[in-house]
């Protein structure tokens, strides 16, 4: 899938290269002055579009080593374990001398008694006078 979205990348990079090539040919075909070139809005778009595809290109080739560095490294632990296991010895980590066995005592806090509610009115007097 990677590789498949790098051909994308190259595809894009090759067209805006093209339309960047093609814009700035008509620009001096105009006799624009390369200071103006410069400064024209639609070149500079092409060249932000340029940035970005190069940007993701360099990100996919950093992804594609970080994750054949990782396949290596897992290899090798694989290869260290197998070796391990048929050395008949078998790989413990020195285990952390562990503090004092005692329980910890829990602080329990006396619960708030609740105070019962008032007593509702009844809910066809609602303290209209004459009724």
């Amino acid at each position: 899938m990677e590789s498949r979205k790098k051909q994308i990348q190259l595809r894009q990079k090759a067209q805006f290269e093209q339309k960047l090539k093609d814009r700035l040919a008509f620009l001096a075909g105009k006799g624009i002055e390369a200071a103006k070139v410069d400064k024209d809005p639609i070149a500079r778009g092409i060249k932000a579009d340029l940035k970005a595809v190069n940007n993701r290109l360099r990100l996919l080739d950093a992804n594609d080593k970080r994750t054949e560095a990782l396949a290596k490294a897992k290899a090798d632990k694989a290869a260290a374990a197998l070796k391990a296991k048929e050395g008949g010895e078998t790989e413990k980590k020195p285990e952390k001398p562990k503090k004092a066995e005692q329980p910890k005592e829990k602080k329990e806090k006396p619960k708030a008694e609740k105070k019962p509610a008032p007593p509702k009115a009844p809910e066809g007097d609602k303290g209209e006078p004459g009724a």
